[in-house]
């Protein structure tokens, strides 16, 4: 019998341990991956934890897979995949292709939409078997530890900031320098924003900067964030990252009349806004998921072409527990990613 290794955690909450899987065939439209790489995501904690409906233990997280395509399952070859590709799979693990939102073609918002990790065992291992819609290939500029982190927080930012209301020279503030935030500010420079940074400490000045931020807002100064963004000629977008409720809501009132609150940060407490500071100036707040499999392969294409890479630091496979813990912790700049070579 042939084997492979997943990290995996066995009751809620509980710690990481190696174990031995037997190395799975794929179904029909499904692949077989051999994993390079897969980025530690702080969404993992939902699963980890079992704070979302339908979790069963032991649990393999990671839904920023990065690695080879090995074998391929009955109808995968119509898609136009080869054994040996180079493919990655995020937070888009597949769709119904029936549900409502589906027949729409809004494929992300999915009723039964297949996160890795959630509905079938993720990256945390040396294989995974997933759906051939969920796959994007890897340009060959991108290293497989930096491609399966911009299969999440990567398609998070730039989907969120191309499909905002946002338009070249307008002014754009990402809100957050994390995970998420240092990939925004980036996407927002190419994109030919007025780029302001926002975040907590004086220190993270010259760092934003070198992200190509033209401004940067050091929250804790005393000065409302909204206040500052308002000298500035007021935000058209804010592409909120932080996953912090308060944070988010001090930047409403910072928003030009028509400005847009693009909420991508998660947090379970709410946005304290009231219905006078959007009616006022006609803004708009609303969330934004991630991307599908298409979307992956145009950021990937972005990241490529503008030389946009993920902050990372790279750990072997058997070092996941750690790498989770540096994470959620938040002592990771940016992206902890686990590797299996």
């Amino acid at each position: 019998m042939t084997t492979y290794r997943v990290a995996q955690v066995t009751s809620a909450g509980g710690a990481f341990e190696l174990a031995e899987r037997e190395v799975p065939t794929p179904g029909p439209r499904q692949v077989r991956i051999a994993v390079e790489a897969c980025g530690v995501c702080h969404s993992d904690s939902m699963f980890v934890n079992a704070v979302v409906p339908g979790i069963t233990f032991p649990v393999v997280p990671g839904h920023e897979i990065a690695g080879r395509i090995e074998e391929l399952g009955e109808g995968v070859e119509e898609w136009g995949y080869r054994t040996g590709d180079r493919v990655t799979v995020g937070w888009f693990g597949g769709s119904c292709g029936h549900c409502t939102p589906c027949r729409r073609g809004d494929f992300i918002v999915c009723a039964s939409l297949k996160v890795p990790g959630w509905a079938y065992d993720g990256g945390f291992g040396e294989q995974v078997i997933a759906p051939v819609d969920a796959l994007a290939r890897i340009p060959e500029a991108l290293s497989a530890s930096d491609a399966g982190p911009l299969a999440c927080a990567g398609v998070t930012t730039y989907n969120g900031l191309r499909r905002s209301s946002g338009r070249p020279g307008d002014l754009v503030a990402v809100l957050g320098l994390g995970g998420l935030g240092h990939l925004g500010v980036q996407y927002a420079v190419a994109m030919g924003f007025e780029t302001v940074a926002i975040a907590r400490g004086a220190e993270k000045a010259d760092f934003a900067k070198r992200l190509g931020a033209h401004h940067y807002i050091d929250s804790t100064t005393g000065t409302p964030v909204a206040e500052t963004l308002q000298s500035l000629g007021g935000a058209h977008v804010v592409l909120a990252t932080a996953g912090n409720s308060e944070a988010i809501t001090a930047t409403v009132d910072g928003l030009a009349p028509r400005g847009e609150l693009v909420v991508i940060g998660a947090d379970p407490e709410p946005l304290l806004v009231s219905p006078m500071q959007l009616l006022t100036g006609a803004r708009v707040a609303r969330g934004h998921p991630s991307g599908t499999s298409r979307d992956v392969a145009d950021t990937m294409a972005f990241s490529a072409l503008h030389g946009i890479r993920p902050t990372t630091e790279t750990v072997p496979l058997e070092e996941a527990g750690e790498a989770y813990d540096k994470m959620m912790a938040g002592r990771a700049r940016f992206r902890m990613v686990l590797t299996t070579g």
